[in-house]
């Protein structure tokens, strides 16, 4: 069996499962959160365990899991996040397309049911390659800390 080195994985395996809302933590703890814009009424993080290199959520700050629970202005701002948060990545990142999904409930793929968020998932021709294809594996070409830099400076 091939091995992919990733020596920087061993934080997040062996780091104490922290209790509670990550999106809630986020709030009260931005930067180590690694939260790159917020809003009013809601905040955009990456994903620490991203599909793809540039994997972002947006959400709304108040804690709910239904969209039918937001409020108008809370629905317009989560809105607005999102188009933010795709002019950031197009600016730094400069994707050739998006999946953006929300999951909700655990049977529609939701890890987190109770804090309703949108995953922003940067695309590019070609990034689906041999390694996913063949070996079940895939590779993020940046650090976490790195692309928040990057982020957060643009």
């Amino acid at each position: 069996m091939d091995k992919l080195w990733a020596p920087w994985r061993i934080k997040y395996i062996k780091a104490k499962k922290q209790k509670g809302c990550i999106f809630c933590r986020a709030k009260r703890f931005p930067q180590k959160n690694l939260v790159v814009l917020e809003s009013i009424y809601s905040l955009c993080l990456l994903n620490t365990f991203p599909y793809n290199n540039g994997h972002l959520m947006a959400c709304p700050k108040r804690h709910t899991g239904k969209l039918d629970r937001l409020t108008q202005a809370e629905s317009l701002d989560l809105l607005k996040m999102l188009d933010r948060a795709q002019k950031l990545l197009d600016k730094t990142l400069k994707p050739h397309g998006y999946n953006i999904g929300i999951n909700l409930s655990r049977s529609a793929g939701a890890g987190i049911t109770n804090h309703l968020h949108i995953h922003i998932v940067p695309r590019w021709e070609g990034d689906t390659n041999f390694m996913p294809s063949i070996y079940g594996t895939k590779v993020i070409s940046q650090s976490l800390e790195a692309l928040y830099k990057r982020l957060k400076n643009a």
